[in-house]
């Protein structure tokens, strides 16, 4: 059974186990997942509501784009973990052999690229629901602005946690080049993430 379609104490169950995974490029995802889904909700309390009949459209243009994104963080949950698995079998490689050995390690870099994208298109889609996360907030049924805060909350969880997935990998990669890439793109997407949650909770004066 994947991981995405566990419970939610399944979930938790696996996830205080003994078992690397899933682990914490898993939830980081469903942080995204999570943040999805709130604003998801945000814009279900919205939409039918004549208070807010001067925003119905542009709601019902905001749900489907978040139901896309959940089911996404869904999918990079599980992919996450199977990039994992997919270092761990690299590393149980043989190397007894100049050929073994050469083959092994470049079974590593090329497992180790993958696990490191992995979460950074994690970080990429949770950053790329940000800015609609804060217009349904801002939008949206005011009963329900504190939901679309910790969507945003969740969304700048699952951006830096899924940046710090990305880095640890980053330091077993033989290419600098393409390590320096990815770590320039994981500097903007932090700071983007961390101004974007802030441009919303900074409304969130009761």
């Amino acid at each position: 059974m994947q991981l995405s379609e566990l419970t939610i104490n399944e979930f938790l169950e696996k996830t205080y186990g003994k078992e690397p995974v899933p682990g914490g490029g898993s939830v980081s995802a469903l942080c995204g997942a999570l943040a999805a889904a709130l604003a998801e909700m945000v814009t279900a309390l919205t939409i039918g509501r004549k208070k807010y009949a001067n925003v119905e459209e542009v709601m019902l243009k905001y749900a489907p784009q978040m139901e896309l994104a959940r089911r996404n963080f869904l999918n990079l949950i599980d992919e996450d973990a199977d990039a994992y698995q997919l270092v761990f079998n690299s590393y149980k490689l043989p190397k007894e052999t100049q050929e073994e050995q050469t083959f092994r390690n470049n079974e590593i870099q090329r497992t180790t690229l993958h696990a490191a994208k992995v979460p950074l298109k994690v970080a990429e889609t949770a950053v790329g629901i940000m800015d609609t996360i804060f217009e349904i907030g801002t939008k949206g049924n005011k009963n329900a602005f504190t939901d679309a805060c910790v969507a945003m909350m969740c969304a700048r969880t699952a951006a830096l946690g899924a940046i710090l997935n990305v880095r640890i990998n980053l330091t077993s990669l033989d290419d600098k080049i393409t390590a320096k890439e990815l770590e320039n793109k994981c500097m903007a997407l932090q700071d983007e993430a961390q101004t974007k949650e802030a441009a919303l909770l900074d409304m969130a004066v009761f």
